[in-house]
């Protein structure tokens, strides 16, 4: 089942360790199949080293049961089927532990978008949850991580803002395949760390303007983008 969208999740899980996104067991990327209804997802605790496309975990997307493999599946799952089912446009989701991003996740920051780098890719801050309350700590926990990243995204764009961090914990990004989701992540690494060394720099920047903001991600996305080849 999914042949080849297990191909494509076990290379995204790969590409975390491969591009210092993630370390040991953590971090996981997935993949939706919206018209079988259906998820694949890293199994969890596995090291990246022993990934095999055989090895992925098939969820239900409704309700998040396993539909095929003999591993458990990661135990961010819930928070992957809770961001599948409120963005739509959303192929992959990846989670990682990345260092300067989940610094920023920690410092309980937004991103502001400060240069062109940052526009190129993400249509404004890239921003950060709230605190989980603990009640919602104490039950269904992943589930209400995914939750609180929706709740963030009430009047956000997931399709302009590929990326969030969750307070206390670490980044998500996402995109229309998993692949795409494993670029936002680097992207969004990257952006962190510019950001990270402009406060040492400066320590209190101006932001993009918001027409150059705006001009930089236009020319890259969207239906008069121009930028690179057709």
């Amino acid at each position: 089942m999914l042949d080849d969208l297990r191909q494509q999740v076990c290379q995204a899980n790969r590409r975390l360790i491969a591009e210092h996104l993630a370390f040991g067991t953590f971090g996981n990327a997935s993949g939706v199949d919206r018209a079988g209804g259906h998820a694949v997802i890293k199994p969890s605790g596995v090291p990246h080293e022993q990934l095999a496309p055989e090895r992925m975990v098939v969820v239900s997307l409704a309700d998040g049961r396993v539909v095929e493999g003999d591993l458990r599946p990661s135990s961010d799952t819930p928070t992957h089927l809770e961001l599948y089912r409120a963005f739509e446009a959303v192929g992959g989701i990846v989670h990682t532990h990345s260092v300067h991003a989940t610094a920023w996740a920690q410092a309980q920051r937004d991103i502001p978008a400060l240069g062109t780098t940052h526009a190129d890719f993400f249509n404004g801050p890239i921003p950060c949850t709230r605190l989980l309350k603990s009640t919602e700590i104490a039950a269904d926990y992943e589930t209400n991580t995914g939750k609180v990243i929706v709740e963030r995204f009430a009047e956000l764009d997931p399709t302009q803002v590929p990326g969030v961090l969750v307070a206390h914990h670490g980044p998500f990004a996402w995109g229309p395949t998993v692949a795409e989701a494993v670029d936002a992540a680097v992207t969004l690494e990257h952006v962190a760390r510019l950001a990270s060394e402009t406060l040492h720099v400066e320590p209190n920047p101006q932001t993009i303007h918001r027409e150059l903001l705006e001009k930089h991600f236009s020319r890259k996305h969207g239906p008069g983008a121009y930028y690179g080849q057709r």
